[in-house]
């Protein structure tokens, strides 16, 4: 891992909109991969949560559940500028368009959204926001911490044992050697988030999620080749989706 402050500070403006002090945007080295910075996933994850979890919380307080579950989700899109969403949506187009490789990815390129990722994208959000609704101020709020650490988490396992399946594009950010240890270390940071949060029943959540991006990464594999930046969007949303789902079971 290159210099531990610009990895961090790399992270966390490649998946938020944070705008950062001259002081410290200067610290980035920019040319550096995020393929060297995953340590840091879950940690960047666990800030995003903490604000979509806190404002669930706060709100909770005066609004019903299921207003307080749209403004938390819409805090997330607004943090992130629906970077994951947008994969996700452009990932459901050209996957669903067509079974040709070239053509899907070629659809993938496409800003414009098609019906195949306006429904992902409705999907998305909607669980999401019935999953939060259904739990209390405190349990939506560590469910909130969990799931979006351990989602950008899975990240990783497409960076570790997949390979890119464009020549170029932004999705090869993520492209390069991973350190063995970073890696395992990412998961343990991950895990050790999830058992602190939510003890058993964060684990297990957490675990349903990297199965869910796993198989996502699957997917993606037999019908590209491998992952692209749209497909790691794609794996992020099904792994938030399935821990959030998972802990509504198990605390609502």
């Amino acid at each position: 891992m290159s210099n531990p402050l610009s990895s961090f500070l790399f992270v966390l403006t490649f998946f938020t909109r944070f705008p950062l002090p001259h002081a410290l945007g200067s610290r980035i080295e920019h040319d550096q991969g995020l393929n060297k910075a995953i340590i840091f996933f879950p940690m960047v994850g666990l800030i995003i949560g903490i604000l979509a979890g806190t404002v669930y919380f706060a709100s909770s307080l005066l609004l019903p559940a299921l207003v307080s579950a749209g403004l938390a989700v819409a805090t997330g899109l607004i943090v992130t500028g629906a970077l994951h969403e947008d994969g996700l949506a452009d990932c459901a187009d050209g996957l669903g368009a067509t079974s040709n490789r070239e053509k899907a990815l070629e659809i993938m390129r496409d800003s414009r959204i098609g019906a195949y990722g306006a429904v992902a994208l409705i999907l998305s959000i909607g669980l999401r926001w019935t999953a939060i609704s259904a739990l209390s101020p405190l349990s939506g709020f560590l469910a909130l911490l969990i799931a979006h650490s351990a989602s950008r988490s899975t990240i990783p396992l497409a960076m570790r044992f997949s390979q890119y399946a464009r020549i170029d594009g932004l999705g090869g950010m993520a492209q390069g050697d991973i350190i063995e240890k970073e890696f395992y270390a990412t998961l343990l940071i991950s895990a050790v988030i999830a058992l602190l949060l939510g003890w058993n029943f964060g684990v297990i959540a957490s675990a349903v999620g990297f199965l869910s991006a796993w198989l996502m990464l699957k997917y993606l594999e037999y019908r590209l080749g491998g992952y692209t930046g749209d497909g790691l969007g794609a794996m992020q949303q099904v792994a938030e989706i399935t821990i959030l789902i998972t802990l509504a079971g198990f605390w609502s």
